[in-house]
Order: C-alpha cells, then sequence, then structure tokens
C-alpha cells in the first residue's frame, strides 16, 4: 500500500495553514516586515535593484512588486525565506537557465518552487525561481518569461 498523493485542496489547506503559521509567528515575535526578514537596506543598497546588483539584471528586465504577485506566489515566496515545508517534492530543486533569460550564473545557482495555481491538477505554470544572492524572480507561463520580484 502506497501513500496516496494529496488533492489540489489538501495542499491549498495546508499552505494556508503554513501561511497563518508563519504570519503568526512572526507578528508575535515582533517581527512587522513579514516579507522580508532581513535588515533595512542602507540606503547604498537601496539604490540598486531588488535581489542584487543593478549590473546583474538584464537591461529591460520586467519587475512586480511583492504586493501585486497572486496570494498563492507570496504564500510561496514566504515558504522559501522561511526554508519550507514544499507542498512538491521538486521545489527546490536546481533550475538551469536553459532558457537564458535569467543572469548567466554558475550552476546550481537558481532554485525552482512551485507556485499554486488552483484549479489545475497538476503543479501548473506558475513558479518563483531563487537565486543563491537572495534575488526572485516570478514567471506565470513556465519559463518563457520573468519578472524580478521587488521588495
Amino acid at each position: 500500500m502506497g501513500i496516496k498523493p494529496a488533492s489540489w485542496k489538501q495542499v491549498i489547506l495546508y499552505l494556508a495553514v503554513l501561511a497563518a503559521a508563519y504570519l503568526l509567528f512572526n507578528l508575535l515575535s515582533g517581527n512587522n516586515n513579514l516579507f522580508n526578514c532581513a535588515q533595512p537596506a542602507s540606503p547604498a543598497e537601496q539604490s540598486t535593484s531588488a535581489g542584487g546588483d543593478q549590473a546583474d539584471v538584464p537591461t529591460g528586465t520586467a519587475v512586480i512588486d511583492v504586493a501585486d504577485l497572486p496570494p498563492e506566489g507570496r504564500t510561496t515566496l514566504a515558504l522559501i525565506k522561511s526554508g519550507g515545508p514544499f507542498p512538491y517534492s521538486k521545489d527546490g530543486t536546481v533550475f538551469s537557465n536553459y532558457e537564458g533569460l535569467l543572469p548567466a550564473k554558475s550552476g546550481g545557482y537558481y532554485h525552482e518552487y512551485t507556485v499554486i495555481t488552483p484549479g489545475s491538477h497538476d503543479r501548473g505554470a506558475r513558479r518563483i525561481v531563487a537565486g543563491v544572492s537572495g534575488e526572485y524572480y516570478y514567471t506565470d507561463d513556465h519559463y518563457r518569461s520573468f519578472k524580478l520580484i521587488q521588495e
């Protein structure tokens, strides 16, 4: 007898419980900056784009504010920052950037995470790709395009 896979409704409920626990923990610990738990950036750091050195971001890269992500995207981003747990076994695996749309980095630099798509019977097309240096990219078309997440 094997383990029965979770339905998408169970996964959504699980993520909602995790998000609520994350928010409650941060509120009780006095952290009012829930989507960026790092210390506030210095003025010099604030002059660069979100997630790293401005020279690493290709000209014309689209940007999306955290607030403009779908709710499931904000939940996934919070899970990434808290270290999981993640709903899919492929979450956190190396993203190889075969498409070449993200800045070129050494192997293992990028990791991908599923952004749940309500109504989808599989992982859907939405992902967040995280760089080792702390930059995050959102795609809603399965890697055909990316938007740098601005925090």
